[in-house]
């Protein structure tokens, strides 16, 4: 592939030069401009804020002083007989409350359920109708502002305090305190606000109760659609709206605990703000120079045009493959361009066969890299997205597990046992889907060890053969100067089983299936940590699969069979066991001749650790004094209470940090039990290294979704999510017997 650059004139150039150093200036001066309209725009919004917050402080005092009145009087031992009051006790309340009210301008109310006791506005003395029924009403049981409400036998709006008297814990009377709205635009008044603002006091239905300007003739008017919706969104926030007037303002609001909402606002013009003019002319003399510079350029670049001509038809002459000759141009600087452009043009004509080959070459390597590395990535963020599926997914089934063994303890009603042996069978089934998904992550526990594949292949090949069926022929070809493998056996069995029935079902009718050993080419471990590598490959003559669904065969879940018939996890366990081994896994498909699938495992390597048994028998662990550190609420809950029904004493921790935490004030525990996978700076081996330092006599025990999570666990016990209590409990007496004797875990 040959890259042509378009060449750049000196007309151009020098264009370029002129916006270079101007451009600056005038990014500057639109910078200058943008910031003062912000910086305006920010000053006002807080003034705002601030005058609106400032605003609801005020009156927030002024109902608290209100309300603090209103209850006091309904502390009043004068209503310690509530409901059932006498006269004079209630001439003597009535007394008392006006006194109290003195220099407010509402009046007060006693009322029940179906009666009024007094009303401050009759004439002292006097109660209302001599206790006469009154309009069923349902008391409040607790302090609250009332909205505005149009008094029809006075005709004016007033808000109402509603303070409950409690006797023996139930609301026995109601207090109720009338608000004036002219009370309120006093408040606002008193602010002097700015003639061109609005301000405003709405209540919780919306009407309003004082606003500036136009005072109390707006009480009772409802505010405009697009606000009330604001409203009943958000609690605060800046609007651009329409005034009552239909001016265009921009409000702030802020809505009290009572319901009660304080708006500021200013014509949106203002809050936007002018650029001032110093900024303006500043801004139009930029745009003015550099007019002028780009006219001075192109007048400059007429004079230079022609030889810049001759260039162009030289360099035309190059890239047609012709011998150019160079003829003076009148510029030094030109001329000597194109002396070197008729020197090019000769050694370029020589090697531009060598070139174009060379690059080609070049080119096809970087394709196929690129395409080789994106595959490796796409598969690598799968693997860690199915990993923590893995493990959120084996969180669940311990949540179910231990809460279905919990349960069998504390019943033996063989209707609850049948129930709960199945559910711990489909835990059992959970458990090995998340293998099949922590083998494509990368993180499921394998025993690698030694095989020589002349005597294992042979044995696999019977089972395979059972796999496939009759009616394809298997061909086993072992080549036996091969060194022997080292990986998991019983994983590469699944592999080859796995590659067996793709085969199968790629097979319409009769066919071939081969399965091959060789030595791996240098290029097959191009990308590996170990250079000596022993290739198993797995061949059919079925049908194929086209260059689309080559890049995805390996994601987990993803199938071209029907869904009842396939989990899309086969090819994915191949992926898995194959880079958790140390190797790799390659693909050829032909559509209509065949697929080979190749796995490159490494030839050697060192033997690894045993796993830990699980108990065959249950100890006693009754009086073990157990610390349980789990992030998980749920699975902590049940783990802990399936402990203690095995007599154990459980202290629960949330984090590495709480668990440091509780051993600092408390050393008396026994075990301490923590999951490996934890949010936050410490995980739960950091947790048990700081622990088995600070500690040496307290046994740690490490659980998690997958062995791979505890790698690096300095010889800790561990136990896989979900396990039998058998197991779980014997790791637990086994590491505290250990740790009794001074012994490290195996």
């Amino acid at each position: 592939m040959r890259l042509h650059l378009r060449p750049q004139s000196i007309r151009s150039r020098l264009i370029l030069l002129v916006l270079a150093v101007l451009l600056p200036s005038l990014v500057v001066g639109l910078w200058v401009v943008g910031l003062t309209f912000r910086l305006a725009r920010d000053t006002n919004q807080r003034h705002l804020e601030d005058t609106a917050r400032a605003l609801s402080m005020v009156l927030d005092l002024e109902i608290a002083k209100r309300s603090g009145v209103v209850r006091s009087l309904a502390l009043s031992r004068m209503l310690d007989t509530a409901p059932n009051i006498a006269p004079t006790t209630l001439r003597a309340f009535d007394e008392q409350a006006r006194r109290t009210l003195t220099g407010m301008e509402g009046w007060l109310e006693m009322r029940s359920a179906d009666r009024v006791y007094i009303n401050t506005r009759l004439t002292p003395g006097e109660l209302p109708r001599s206790l006469a029924p009154a309009a069923m009403v349902r008391l409040a049981d607790t302090p609250q502002i009332l909205p505005l409400r149009k008094n029809e036998y006075l005709g004016i709006y007033h808000a109402a305090l509603v303070q409950p008297v409690l006797r023996d814990g139930r609301a026995v009377l109601n207090l109720t305190l009338t608000v004036m709205p002219h009370e309120f635009q006093r408040i606002i008044d008193q602010q002097k606000i700015d003639q061109q603002w609005v301000a405003a006091i709405i209540d919780s239905d919306g009407r309003l109760v004082a606003r500036h300007p136009g005072g109390v003739i707006h009480a009772g008017r409802h505010v405009t659609g697009e606000l009330r919706d604001r409203l009943s969104a958000d609690r605060e926030g800046l609007l651009h709206t329409k005034s009552l007037e239909g001016d265009d303002i921009t409000i702030f609001f802020s809505t009290s605990e009572q319901g009660w909402t304080y708006v500021t606002g200013m014509p949106t013009s203002r809050f936007e703000g002018v650029v001032p003019e110093d900024v303006r002319n500043t801004a139009l003399a930029t745009l003015l120079m550099l007019a002028l510079a780009i006219i001075a350029a192109i007048g400059v670049s007429r004079g230079i045009v022609r030889p810049i001509h001759t260039i162009k038809k030289l360099a035309l002459g190059i890239r047609d493959g012709r011998a150019v000759q160079a003829s003076p141009t009148g510029i030094t600087e030109c001329d000597e361009v194109a002396e070197a452009m008729e020197r090019a043009s000769r050694s370029i004509q020589g090697a531009q066969v060598e070139m174009e080959q060379r690059v080609a070459e070049a080119v096809s390597l970087t394709r196929n890299a690129e395409q080789r590395m994106s595959h490796s990535h796409r598969l690598e963020a799968l693997g860690r997205l199915t990993g923590g599926v893995a493990h959120d997914f084996n969180n669940l089934l311990g949540v179910i597990s231990n809460s279905a063994h919990l349960m069998l303890r504390k019943t033996s009603d063989p209707a609850f046992t049948s129930a709960l042996e199945s559910t711990l069978r489909a835990v059992e089934a959970g458990s090995r889907l998340t293998q099949h998904l922590s083998r494509f992550a990368g993180r499921q526990s394998v025993r690698p060890c030694v095989i020589h594949l002349g005597n294992f292949l042979p044995e696999a090949a019977e089972l395979i053969r059972a796999v496939v069926g009759r009616h394809i022929k298997l061909t086993v070809v072992i080549d036996p100067s091969l060194p022997t493998l080292f990986a998991d056996p019983n994983e590469l069995e699944l592999s080859l089983i796995n590659l067996a029935l793709n085969a199968r079902d790629a097979i319409a009718d009769h066919g071939h299936v081969e399965l091959r050993t060789s030595r791996a080419e240098p290029e097959d471990c191009a990308e590996l940590a170990q250079e000596d590598c022993v290739v198993v490959s797995v061949t059919d003559d079925g049908h194929g699969i086209g260059e689309d669904i080559v890049k995805r065969v390996f994601e987990p879940f993803f199938s071209t069979k029907d869904h009842l018939q396939a989990t899309g996890l086969g090819l994915s366990q191949v992926y898995g066991f194959c880079h958790q081994s140390g190797g790799t896994v390659r693909i050829n498909s032909t559509p209509g001749l065949g697929t080979t699938v190749s796995l490159v495992l490494p030839a050697s390597g060192p033997a690894t650790e045993p796993a830990i048994p699980s108990a065959t028998s249950l100890p006693s662990i009754v009086g073990t004094r157990v610390l349980l550190v789990e992030d998980n609420e749920e699975l902590r809950g049940v783990t802990s209470a399936l402990l203690a029904s095995f007599g154990c004493d459980v202290v629960c921790s949330s984090s590495p940090q709480e668990a440091l935490g509780i051993l600092r004030t408390a050393r008396d525990f026994d075990v301490m039990l923590t999951d490996v996978l934890m949010p936050g700076p410490m995980d739960g081996v950091a947790l048990a290294r700081q622990v088995r330092e600070r500690m040496p006599g307290l046994a740690v025990v490490l659980i998690s979704g997958h062995r791979g999570d505890a790698e690096n666990r300095d010889d800790f016990p561990f136990v896989p999510k979900p396990c039998t209590p058998e197991t779980l409990v014997a790791t637990l007496d086994k590491a505290m017997a250990l740790q009794r004797e001074g012994c490290t875990p195996p």
